[in-house]
């Protein structure tokens, strides 16, 4: 096959941009014919930790099991997208050691437009208390300190974060620039 194993970990609040950065990376990724898998965060929820709950041992469990499918797929030569809030630095660095090949990617967007963003009315049902220990709300979200790669979603568009993170990918060798085989 030829193609070296990644988990590449897009952290950031809900509505940052995370999963969609992760889908226009997987188009592009097949696009070079490459094995690639998204593991996003909500439809993981709702269907390999679907009893774990909200509190920080839950978040922690449930980045726990992330990240093993994840390590599983990383080592047989997948690149793996996870887009998942991951609200807690001391995991994230967890994570980073037990799957080894891993990109960490910051998807960086004020909380204000975050909440403009809201679809589902996920801030406003937090603010209004009907949804307890929200990322951002009333449970914190940690940034990283030095990710792989930042991308401001506030200021850059979908492409522009996309190929921050494919020259990332191609710099550290896990794939060929285009035009190279």
């Amino acid at each position: 096959m030829g193609q070296r194993g990644v988990t590449v970990w897009f952290t950031g609040l809900s509505g940052a941009g995370k999963t969609t950065i992760s889908r226009a990376m997987e188009k592009e990724l097949r696009v070079r014919g490459l094995n690639v898998e998204v593991l996003d965060g909500d439809m993981l929820r709702r269907n390999l930790t679907r009893g774990l709950g909200f509190t920080k041992a839950d978040r922690d469990e449930n980045i726990r099991r992330i990240a093993f499918v994840a390590r599983l797929l990383t080592r047989n030569q997948v690149i793996v997208l996870v887009s998942a809030i991951s609200p807690y630095r001391a995991t994230r660095d967890e994570v980073r050691r037990v799957i080894g090949d891993f990109v960490e990617v910051y998807v960086n967007a004020p909380l204000e437009v975050c909440e403009q963003r809201d679809v589902k009315d996920l801030y406003k049902n937090a603010r209004a208390g009907k949804i307890k220990c929200f990322t951002g709300i009333d449970d914190p979200y940690e940034p990283p300190l030095n990710p792989d790669v930042e991308c401001r979603t506030d200021r850059e568009s979908v492409q522009e974060s996309m190929q921050k993170v494919m020259q990332k990918l191609e710099l550290l060798g896990y794939v060929k620039p285009v035009g190279r085989s």
